[in-house]
């Protein structure tokens, strides 16, 4: 296979992947179907645990037994915040939920508005990497390990030494035209 051709390949293959990001993984914040969300403390163990990463989808309707992340209804305390628990019933007041590891049931009601997503896909441990990533000195020695990194895989092309005589003669001895106009020729 030739090098152009795998070249086209690989292009692509990327358009591929960002085509596929762009309508099933693009966050919420860029206009996009899901959110991302760490989970933080241990309320939904087993099914999830501290450091897990978790995507959440929108849905059209919600349901008993579904695990949703929502948003801290306005004037509660934590307004705002986004939870994930599951659905263990709910009226036209709201939903009840509780996290898998609670005895008791959450202290808020939150209506479907006010659900950001259902549970799609988990990624055990994945947030804790993403949450280090966020933090500054992190992402600035990452970044400097990828800019040496790039300084080192950087080849020059090879220069052949000057050769003894091969020194560039001035302008005006290189072409036909003197320092001060046409060449006189006597004939």
């Amino acid at each position: 296979m030739s090098t152009r051709v795998r070249n086209y390949l690989s292009l692509a293959a990327l358009a591929l992947v960002l085509v596929a990001w762009a309508l099933l993984l693009r966050p919420a914040s860029l206009g996009g179907p899901v959110t991302y969300i760490i989970i933080r403390g241990s309320s939904m163990q087993p099914t999830y645990a501290a450091g897990d990463l978790v995507i959440v989808r929108q849905a059209s309707e919600y349901r008993v037994g579904e695990v949703v992340a929502y948003r801290v209804p306005g004037g509660e305390i934590g307004a705002g915040h986004i939870v994930i628990h599951r659905i263990v019933g709910g009226d036209d007041n709201g939903f009840t939920l509780r996290g898998d590891n609670n005895p008791s049931l959450d202290p808020w009601n939150p209506h479907a508005s006010d659900i950001v997503g259902e549970a799609w896909v988990a990624a055990p441990g994945l947030g804790r990497i993403l949450a280090a990533l966020h933090q500054p000195l992190l992402l600035a020695a990452f970044a400097a390990a990828v800019m040496v990194a790039m300084v080192m895989a950087w080849k020059r092309s090879p220069r052949a030494p000057p050769s003894i005589g091969s020194r560039r003669r001035p302008a005006h001895a290189r072409s036909s035209r003197g320092p001060r106009g046409p060449a006189q020729v006597d004939s």
